[in-house]
């Protein structure tokens, strides 16, 4: 008797066992699943630009292709910069020289979605009596070093025979810059709208826009390198999911563009105001302009421009390869 029970005991121990690995499992595989599930983070500034990810993810177009997408608005380019470098967001959408100047300061990033061009979105608004950039001479000038307004104040300057020593810089973003200077507190500021519509307020005029220099400042989504790497599949989805976007506002306007100004928590009329500054990029606008291996797209000179440029006024000590900023392959196999 007494043996029988050592074994029936034995044979509930090992039962015991058994199970208590299969939860261990079953609490691993959930680990594993939740892993797996964890938001892609997206972090971007207030601008019209970035309204496809609000409809994009109010549409459920993420989830439809498979991946989760968290976005946050974080208004500040260097606040920005900061949340990648820390692990706090895997991407952002941005002007590409940004994506470049953080690429050059070892930040890896892939560029896998173009949203727009600016044509008009962007400017240079100044006071009364200041009539061509080169009356900028000695002026107080707000803008964000390093950013993509700075490339337009740039190359403006450059264009007029100047440089950024011939202006008093004042650090800022584009929405602050643009906010000093309707409440009189700056000569010019380098900013996008609603600021250059609002320039008269202060008896100021738009300079000189994106018009005036297309191409200059395209819009993308880029994600860290090691995302990229860990995560293709969220990545493909992504991607999908921002191509579904656009054709889905191509066929239902009205709603899109509630949905984006909600999400950016604008006014819906600034929202269809500052649309018309930009040139929004579809499906087979990506494609064209990622081109083919043997083939490729003028996003790789646009790159490689702003590469050159941010290296000859030495604000990057390192240049980038542009092959390993612009990732073409999930745009290839849409």
């Amino acid at each position: 008797m007494k043996k029988f029970m050592q074994i029936m005991m034995l044979i509930v121990l090992v039962i015991s066992l058994v199970g208590c690995g299969a939860a261990k499992e079953s609490s691993s595989d959930k680990e594993g699943s939740s892993e797996a599930l964890a938001p892609l983070k997206v972090t971007l500034p207030t601008w019209t630009g970035y309204g496809p990810l609000f409809l994009a993810q109010e549409k459920g177009f993420f989830e439809k292709h498979g991946v989760q997408v968290e976005l946050s608005i974080i208004e500040g380019l260097a606040e920005r910069k900061q949340a990648l470098a820390g692990g706090k967001v895997d991407g952002m959408a941005t002007a590409l020289d940004v994506q470049v100047t953080m690429a050059a300061a070892g930040i890896p990033m892939e560029v896998v979605w173009l949203l727009d061009d600016s044509y008009g979105g962007d400017g240079i608004i100044a006071k009364e009596g200041i009539n061509s950039v080169a009356d900028l001479k000695g002026k107080q000038v707000a803008f964000s070093q390093g950013s993509t307004s700075h490339l337009l104040i740039l190359t403006a300057l450059k264009q007029a025979g100047l440089t950024d020593k011939d202006i008093q810089m004042v650090e800022m973003s584009a929405g602050d810059a643009g906010a000093a200077f309707v409440a009189g507190k700056v000569d010019a500021a380098v900013t996008w709208e609603p600021w250059l519509s609002k320039a008269s307020q202060a008896n100021g005029k738009v300079l000189l826009s994106t018009v005036d220099l297309p191409g200059i400042i395209i819009d993308t989504v880029g994600f860290k390198k090691e995302i990229v790497d860990q995560r293709p599949d969220d990545i493909k989805a992504f991607v999908a999911a921002m191509a579904e976007a656009m054709e889905y506002w191509k066929q239902n306007e009205e709603e899109a563009n509630q949905i984006m100004a909600d999400g950016l928590k604008i006014d819906l009329a600034e929202f269809t105001g500052t649309v018309t500054g930009l040139k929004f990029f579809d499906k087979e606008d990506n494609k064209s302009l990622y081109g083919t291996d043997s083939a490729k797209g003028s996003i790789y000179e646009s790159t490689q421009n702003a590469i050159d440029f941010y290296s000859e006024q030495k604000i990057i000590d390192v240049k980038p390869n542009v092959e390993d900023i612009v990732e073409a392959t999930f745009v290839q196999g849409l």
